[in-house]
C-alpha cells in the first residue's frame, strides 16, 4: 500500500498555498477525458474510468480522505459494469456502431433512481456520522451515492445520468476545495460545463432514437395494410 500511494504524496507543482499532488492531477485529467468519451458515448469512457479511479484512490489515500478512496473504489467496479453493459449493448444491436444507443429513463426507472439517491444518502451519511470518519457526513454522502447512482445509470444508457453529475457537481466543487484537492476543485467546475453539454447531446440522440423507432413503427404498419389490402 505504501508503494501504491508513495508516489501520489509527491508534488507535481504549487497553486497559490495548495500543493497539487501528482494523482490529483493525473487522476483528474483521466476524469476530463472520461467524461469527454462518455459525451461521445464511446466504449472507451469504462478503461478511462477505471484508470481515473485507480490515480484518484492513490491521490485519496494520499490526502487521508477514506471516504472518497472508498468511492473509487466503487466508481472502478461499477466502471468495470459499464464497460461490460455497452460492449455487449453494441454486440447485441441490430446495426453495431461506435456509439452507444441512449434513452430516457421511464417513469419507474426515475423513480428506483431518486429513491436510490436519497435512500442511500441518508443512510450512508447516518453510517459516517456514528462512525465519526467525515467531518461533512452529508454532502460527503451526497457525492459517495450520488456518483454511484449516476454511474450506474451511465452504464445502463440513460440520459438521466447526467442531471444526477449535475447535482454531485454542485457539492463537490466547494468540499473538493475545502479538502486542499485544488485540481479536483477546478475540475468539477470543468465538469458542470461539460455535464450540461453531455446532457443536451444525450438529449437530442435519444430524441433522433425515439423518431428513427417511430418512424420504422409506421413503415411496418403501413407495409401490412398495404399487404392487408
Amino acid at each position: 500500500m505504501s508503494d501504491l500511494i508513495g508516489w501520489a504524496n509527491e508534488v507535481a507543482f504549487t497553486f497559490g498555498q495548495q500543493r497539487v499532488l501528482w494523482a490529483d492531477l493525473l487522476g483528474n485529467a483521466a476524469a476530463l477525458a472520461t467524461v469527454g468519451l462518455a459525451l461521445r458515448r464511446s466504449v472507451w469512457t469504462w478503461p478511462v474510468q477505471i484508470t481515473c479511479s485507480i490515480l484518484l484512490f492513490g491521490a485519496s489515500m494520499a490526502a487521508h480522505l477514506g471516504g472518497n478512496a472508498s468511492r473509487q473504489v466503487l466508481l472502478g467496479s461499477l466502471a468495470v459494469y459499464g464497460w461490460w453493459k455497452w460492449t455487449r449493448d453494441r454486440r447485441n444491436a441490430a446495426e453495431p456502431s461506435e456509439r452507444v444507443r441512449v434513452a430516457w429513463a421511464s417513469a419507474r426507472q426515475r423513480i428506483v433512481l431518486l429513491a436510490a439517491l436519497v435512500v442511500g444518502t441518508v443512510a450512508f451519511a447516518w453510517l459516517l456520522s456514528v462512525t465519526h470518519t467525515s467531518w461533512a457526513p452529508l454532502p460527503d454522502a451526497y457525492i459517495f451515492i450520488g456518483s454511484a447512482v449516476a454511474t450506474f445509470a451511465q452504464a445502463r444508457g440513460l440520459v438521466e445520468f447526467w442531471l444526477v453529475w449535475i447535482l454531485v457537481d454542485l457539492v463537490g466543487v466547494p468540499l473538493a476545495w475545502t479538502h486542499g484537492l485544488v485540481v479536483s476543485g477546478l475540475v468539477y467546475g470543468v465538469f458542470f460545463a461539460m455535464c450540461v453539454w453531455g446532457l443536451v447531446d444525450w438529449a437530442r440522440a435519444a430524441r433522433r432514437r425515439t423518431s428513427a423507432t417511430i418512424s420504422a413503427e409506421s413503415g411496418t404498419q403501413l407495409a401490412d395494410s398495404v399487404q392487408t389490402n
